[in-house]
């Protein structure tokens, strides 16, 4: 196991921290000279809180035992939720199905 001091561990954290702003930034600093954004890029930007709302939830779903696994009851929960959410665009109903779903199966199982 590699051990840092204390200073290596301050530069790496300002080091990211900075990374992570310019990073940022650049988004800003480029679109604040673009007088329209083009209509692909709105549909882009549309679906960015979708595919990060995905990348947080489905490894929580699929991996709920530390390893892959489609036969968790977590999994058969966000998949009714899904199906919900799909069907009518509801965000109680998808929520109400998820959790009852979940719970349900939790007190089966």
């Amino acid at each position: 196991m590699t051990t840092f001091s204390p200073g290596a561990i301050w530069v790496i954290v300002i080091t990211i921290g900075v990374g992570t702003f310019l990073i940022r930034v650049s988004f800003l600093a480029l679109l604040g000279r673009v007088e329209r954004i083009p209509d692909w890029g709105t549909r882009i930007l549309r679906l960015i809180p979708a595919a990060v709302l995905a990348a947080i939830a489905a490894p929580a779903l699929t991996h709920a035992t530390g390893s892959f696994d489609l036969g968790t009851v977590r999994f058969a929960a966000g998949a009714a939720a899904a199906l919900v959410a799909w069907r009518t665009r509801n965000v109680i109903a998808t929520l109400a199905v998820g959790m009852g779903t979940l719970w349900i199966l939790q007190a089966l199982v």
